[in-house]
């Protein structure tokens, strides 16, 4: 009885988002990634000398352009295109207080942090067209969405990215993205016997 009352109150709304579907579009992906900065800085808390800590921020951020279509009692917003930003934008590394910045184990340990970096860039990399199917699906998976004015649009515009975000494919993707990273940072340091680093010692 209670889904009957619901429906029966919701017939208008329904109506009017059933005709905005004959707008759905395939929508265009085209994936940026930022440019990303690196800071440098010492530890005031003791660390292991023999390492750094690399902190990542990975950025996954939509630019989306719809078109607007006229549709009785108000308008249909239909996802056109996606700019999307993802990749790695900020590294931050720091180093055991006892290094002297520019000395010879200071530059040792820098040189390892900066392997780590270079594989936080190239699991993007490897990962391209993987994140591009991710953004696509999740993209192509918004049905248009109707307001009742233009007002509201750019409420819908919100729930778009809303809903990219938290869709399946987004949510895989960063999973593929953090356990490609885990396995090289693990693979990188296993292979390291901080020879340079040992030789400044």
């Amino acid at each position: 009885m209670l889904k009957k009352i619901i429906c029966f109150l919701f017939i208008p709304f329904c109506a009017y988002a059933n005709n905005c579907v004959e707008y759905k579009k395939i929508p265009e992906i085209n994936i940026l990634k930022p440019v990303y900065k690196t800071s440098v800085a010492s530890s005031n808390e003791p660390m292991d000398k023999f390492h750094a800590n690399v902190v990542a921020t990975l950025v996954e951020d939509y630019d989306i352009a719809v078109d607007i279509f006229s549709s009785d009692g108000g308008f249909c917003v239909v996802l056109k295109s996606v700019d999307a930003l993802i990749g790695y934008n900020d590294f931050s590394i720091k180093i055991d207080g006892s290094h002297q910045p520019n000395s010879c184990e200071y530059n040792a340990i820098l040189n390892h942090e900066k392997k780590h970096i270079d594989a936080y860039l190239s699991v993007i990399d490897d990962l391209e067209t993987d994140i591009k199917n991710s953004v696509f699906n999740s993209a192509n998976s918004v049905m248009p969405i109707f307001v009742s004015s233009r007002d509201e649009i750019e409420f819908a515009i919100g729930d778009i990215n809303q809903k990219m975000s938290e869709h399946s494919e987004s949510i895989l993707m960063k999973q593929k993205i953090n356990a490609a990273m885990e396995i090289r940072n693990k693979r990188i340091d296993q292979n390291e016997d901080n020879h340079e680093l040992k030789l400044c010692l």
